[in-house]
């Protein structure tokens, strides 16, 4: 049965009625008072509840839904989804968001070489194209669910880097222990469909997409620090940027 959030309404307020419902049961979402797979009172009820219209509840939802916090599904009704991953634009690695957002990032490394070349890395990250670059493909989990597969090209400017030490801690911490900072990044977001391989890694089913990110980092002195190709579960993480008039 779903459970029955207290809202308060005011009517008197400037703030649409909508968008005082959407924020106060996301709000509810995120604090933990629902959780995921709950399921969320109906349209009809929050509205003969609350002495709102139909319209006013459905656009509060859609709200809801458009911001992945609740799901639709056909004969099973309106329930919390998953929790997602937020990131917002900040030069931030996954497992620091992870732990950020309270959940435990597990890493699996599918792929660790440490001298390789490629000539995409390499052009992305403004070296010539047979420089040796490290390469590791991870498998990120969180909580024990798939999240996300990460493909990541460095510079060979860290001796003793290995597939255990990754497996431990997030890259841009092992980065750090060897001086490498991060300070500046190029990122472009996109989404497509998976390959068969990352549809069994993150556990997808037939038809669903990718969420995927390319990024370029340096160094406040401008050097590459590295190049990451990751893909995410559609339904496990978002971006949050705030924009500004130009």
């Amino acid at each position: 049965m779903a459970t029955q959030l207290p809202v308060i309404i005011d009517r008197s307020s400037p703030m649409p009625l909508y968008h005082q419902l959407a924020e106060q049961l996301a709000s509810a979402i995120n604090t933990g008072q629902l959780q995921p797979g709950d399921p969320f009172e109906n349209e009809l009820s929050l509205a003969d509840r609350l002495g709102l219209s139909r319209p006013t509840v459905r656009r509060a939802i859609a709200e809801l839904v458009d911001l992945g916090l609740l799901v639709r599904r056909r004969g099973v009704g309106t329930t919390v989804a998953n929790r997602a991953i937020h990131r917002q634009a900040e030069l931030t690695s996954l497992h620091d968001d992870l732990l950020k957002s309270g959940r435990t990032p597990l890493t699996q490394v599918l792929e660790f070489v440490p001298a390789t070349t490629d000539v995409r890395a390499a052009e992305a990250l403004g070296l010539p194209y047979d420089t040796p670059l490290i390469f590791v493909e991870r498998l990120r989990r969180a909580d024990d669910s798939p999240i996300s597969v990460m493909r990541n090209w460095l510079p060979a400017t860290c001796p003793g880097l290995s597939a255990e030490v990754l497996t431990k801690s997030g890259l841009y911490e092992v980065l750090r222990g060897y001086g490498i900072r991060p300070a500046v990044a190029h990122q472009m977001i996109g989404a497509r469909r998976p390959s068969a391989r990352e549809r069994r890694l993150l556990q997808l089913k037939p038809g669903d997409p990718l969420l995927t990110m390319s990024r370029v980092a340096f160094d406040a002195t401008g050097n590459p620090v590295e190049f990451g190709d990751h893909c995410y579960r559609y339904d496990q993480y978002y971006f949050d940027f705030t924009v500004h008039e130009k």
